[in-house]
């Protein structure tokens, strides 16, 4: 097994009086992808929210690559490789698909918003661009804005948005949530080909079975904000507990 790209350790939430992520411990590995599974309220979204650093714990750590990053804000936290999916807000609505994306280099080359650059530079931008529009069959819509892009289209475009900034540790919320059945292949082919680069580590918030049996090498469950199980596939779904808790109804964070 590689050493860990990511570790939390005993990572709590609490809002309250209410423990929402309650002291899991997890390490994640290159060439990995991980989805994370439970049922309602399990604490999924939280548990992705203090990694990524949109939440701050209350106890534990998170820890990159040997460095403890649990006080870095969101944005220290992409400065050292760990993406988490754009969600749709994020998006430049008016600015073309092409535009968007070369903002997404713009931005991992440090060069921020300077106005003033060279033509050469700008073009080189522009090209690393096209590289991500064409690795995500974007290519057609490159100078549509991105608010005129059907859903699947717009979350391909965030997978792009994703991909341009290069990170080590990719984070998906449930990746195919509201999409067709015409357009989730495309998007699942996106993040197979990520999980195929043995320097990536993914991990996947995912509720749809057919998607984890399809992508996962290994299944973390949360309940309550707990971690339940954590495992092969075959091995943790076949659990009793498993079935028992994913089935259920239990309340909790989301």
């Amino acid at each position: 097994m590689t050493t860990p790209s990511l570790v939390t350790q005993d990572l709590t939430i609490r809002f309250g009086g209410h423990v929402a992520v309650n002291a899991v411990s997890c390490a994640f590995h290159p060439g990995e992808l991980t989805v994370i599974v439970g049922p309602n309220g399990a604490g999924k979204t939280t548990f992705f929210n203090l990694v990524s650093g949109q939440l701050t714990a209350t106890s534990g750590r998170v820890v990159k690559d040997g460095t403890d990053i649990t006080g870095m804000a969101p944005s220290a936290r992409a400065r050292q490789g760990i993406g988490r999916a754009f969600q749709l807000t994020n998006l430049f609505p008016q600015l073309t698909v092409l535009e968007n994306i070369r903002l997404a280099v713009q931005a991992r080359s440090g060069d921020g918003w300077r106005m003033l650059r060279q033509v050469t530079a700008q073009r080189g931008l522009t090209a690393q661009a096209e590289t991500y529009l064409e690795a995500t069959r974007l290519t057609a819509v490159a100078r549509q804005p991105a608010a005129a892009l059907p859903h699947g289209d717009q979350r391909k475009l965030e997978v792009a948005l994703l991909m341009a900034m290069e990170p080590d540790i990719y984070m998906f919320d449930e990746p195919t949530a509201g999409m067709s059945l015409d357009h989730a292949p495309d998007v699942l082919e996106l993040i197979a080909g990520i999980k195929a680069d043995p320097t990536k580590t993914v991990l996947l918030v995912e509720h749809k079975m057919d998607v984890v049996r399809a992508l996962a090498d290994r299944i973390v469950v949360l309940h309550n904000g707990e971690l339940l199980a954590d495992g092969p596939p075959a091995e943790v779904m076949s659990s009793q507990i498993v079935r028992d808790v994913y089935l259920g109804t239990s309340g909790g964070a989301a």
